[in-house]
C-alpha cells in the first residue's frame, strides 16, 4: 500500500515585528509597498505582541492527527504556510523525502476562493511531482465546522445576553478581497487562472453559507448581520458590507450590544486579535456599541473532527483512484 499523509494548509505569519516586510513581500508575490502599509502592519503587530497562527495551525494538525489515530485510519499530518515557515514547497518536499506516495491536501480556509485556496493549491502542485494529490476544494457547510463555530458562540452568547439583560444580536465576518478576484474568468482575461472552471468565484457565497448555517444552528440568536472584513490597502474596491458600514446602520438603529464572530478563520491571528478586539471594538464603543466576540476556534476538537473527517474522504478517493487535484 502506498505511504500516505496529510498536509494541512495556511497562510503563515513572522515571528516578529522585524520579519514583517519580508513577510509582506511574500503576501503580494514581491510587488512593492508603500512604507507607510509596512508601519501600518508593523504597528498592529506591535499592539498584539505577536500572531499566534502558524502554532495555532500546528496544534490544529497535531489534534487532527490524533483524530485520525482514533479513528483507525493513523496517518501523520504535516502543515505548511503559503507565507512563511515552514513553507508550503519546503513541507512538500519533506514529505517527499519522508517516502509519502499519497497525500489528502486541506487548506485551513473553508471557503474556496481563487485567491486563497487556489494559490495554496498551486504551490503544492508546484513541488508535488509524482506524488499523488487530493485535494480538497472547499468546505465552507461541513457539519462539524458549522457545530465548531456554534460550540463557541453559544456560550458568549448567553453570557453577554445575560450581562446585558437581552437577547445580543450576532454579526459575522469572513476577510474581504478584492473585487477583481472573484470576478468571472472571462470578466478579466489578463487575470491569472488559478483554479480550474469556469464561473464566479464562490468564495462569497460560501462564506455567507457558513454564517447562516451557524446561525441556524443557534436559534437563541434574534437578529444577525454578515460583513467582510480587513479590506486590504492594494488598488481597486474590496467586496463588502464592511463590518463599519454595518456597525453605522446598527447603531442608527439603537443597537447597543454586538456579539462579533469571525466565521472565515480558524485561529487567532492578527485579523482577530488587532482588527477585531482593538480597531472594531474602537469603532463600535465610538457608535455607542458594545462589541464582544466568542473565543477562535483554535484548539477545538470539534474543528479536528471536521478536518479529520475531509482528510479520511480524502485518502479514500485516492485509494479508489479518483484523487483530485
Amino acid at each position: 500500500m502506498p505511504k500516505r499523509a496529510v498536509l494541512l494548509l495556511a497562510h503563515g505569519t513572522p515571528e516578529t515585528v522585524e520579519q514583517i516586510p519580508e513577510y509582506l513581500r511574500n503576501v503580494v508575490s514581491g510587488r512593492p509597498l508603500p512604507q507607510h502599509v509596512i508601519e501600518e502592519i508593523q504597528h498592529r503587530y506591535s499592539l498584539i505582541g505577536r500572531s499566534p497562527l502558524t502554532e495555532l495551525t500546528m496544534e490544529q494538525g497535531r489534534l487532527t492527527e490524533a483524530e485520525l489515530a482514533r479513528g483507525g485510519k493513523p496517518v501523520p499530518v504535516y502543515v505548511g504556510m503559503r507565507n512563511w515557515r515552514p513553507y508550503i514547497p519546503d513541507v512538500v518536499k519533506q514529505m517527499r523525502a519522508a517516502g509519502v506516495e499519497e497525500a489528502a491536501v486541506i487548506c485551513m480556509a473553508p471557503q474556496n476562493s481563487r485567491t486563497s485556496v487556489g494559490l495554496y493549491r498551486r504551490a503544492v502542485l508546484a513541488e508535488a511531482g509524482s506524488l499523488r494529490i487530493d485535494f480538497t476544494e472547499g468546505w465552507a457547510r461541513h457539519p462539524l465546522l458549522t457545530e465548531a463555530f456554534a460550540e463557541r458562540l453559544r456560550p458568549a452568547l448567553a453570557k453577554f445576553s445575560a450581562e446585558v439583560g437581552q437577547p445580543v444580536p450576532v454579526l459575522f465576518t469572513a476577510h474581504s478581497v478584492p473585487c477583481r478576484t472573484i470576478q468571472a474568468p472571462g470578466a478579466n482575461e489578463s487575470a491569472p487562472r488559478m483554479w480550474p472552471g469556469e464561473g464566479v468565484d464562490p468564495y462569497a457565497m460560501e462564506a455567507k453559507q457558513t454564517a447562516e448555517l451557524v446561525a441556524r444552528s443557534v436559534p437563541e440568536i434574534p437578529r444577525w448581520w454578515f460583513a467582510f472584513q480587513s479590506q486590504g490597502a492594494s488598488g481597486g474596491p474590496w467586496i463588502g458590507p464592511k463590518v463599519e458600514e454595518t456597525l453605522d446602520s446598527a447603531a442608527a438603529e439603537g443597537v447597543k450590544n454586538v456579539l462579533l464572530q469571525p466565521i472565515g478563520f480558524l485561529c487567532d491571528h492578527v485579523e482577530i486579535l488587532y482588527d477585531v478586539d482593538i480597531a472594531f471594538r474602537e469603532y463600535a464603543a465610538g457608535k455607542g456599541i458594545r462589541l464582544e466576540r466568542p473565543e477562535s476556534l483554535n484548539g477545538s476538537v470539534t474543528l479536528a473532527r471536521a478536518v479529520a473527517d475531509l482528510a479520511k474522504k480524502g485518502l479514500e478517493r485516492l485509494e479508489a483512484g479518483a484523487g483530485r487535484v
